[in-house]
Formats: C-alpha cells, structure tokens, sequence
C-alpha cells in the first residue's frame, strides 16, 4: 500500500475492505488525490492528511490537479477533516 493511502487509511480508520467514499459528490472513491501535488510544486510533505483527499474518477478528472479547483478542493476536504485551516500533527507528515 502507497504511503499516501496508508495515512489516509489510518487518519480514518479505515481497512482495504473497507468502501470509501468522494469527498466531493459521495460516490464511491476510486482514487486519493493530493490537492498539492509535488510534481506540480507541491512540498516535500505532499504525504499528510491535509492534503490527500479522497476522489472518484468523474471528480478527479473534473477537478484533479487543475488551479481553479484546488482551493475548492481544500476547503470540501478540511470540512471533512472538521477543521478550519490546515493544523496536521507531525506524525501524520511522516
């Protein structure tokens, strides 16, 4: 299991049996975006929970990795988090 799937897993509880859903439409998720994705300057810590989020294909591909969207994207998944503004524990950065 990738990293980032592993503390997106553990933040939540969840297993590999477990059905998880878009945190944008709520169908079910195919794939765990990172908002700020390293290969498009995202920072070294692109790997915690607050900026990887859970997406299905059809939003990914409406909104993944697109610059109008990304603040969108962070204020659906922080709602999601229950939080304001992003406030990540180190452990979860590893």
């Amino acid at each position: 299991m990738r990293k980032h799937t592993q503390i997106y897993f553990k933040h939540f509880g969840y297993d590999k049996s477990d059905t998880i859903f878009c945190e944008v439409c709520g169908a079910v998720a195919k794939d765990l975006h990172h908002i700020e994705a390293r290969g498009m300057g995202g920072s070294k810590y692109a790997d915690n929970i607050g900026n990887i989020m859970a997406l299905c294909r059809p939003c990914h591909d409406e909104y993944g990795d697109k610059k109008q969207h990304k603040e969108m994207l962070t204020q659906v998944h922080y709602r999601v988090l229950g939080i304001e503004k992003a406030t990540i524990a180190d452990d979860e950065q590893q």
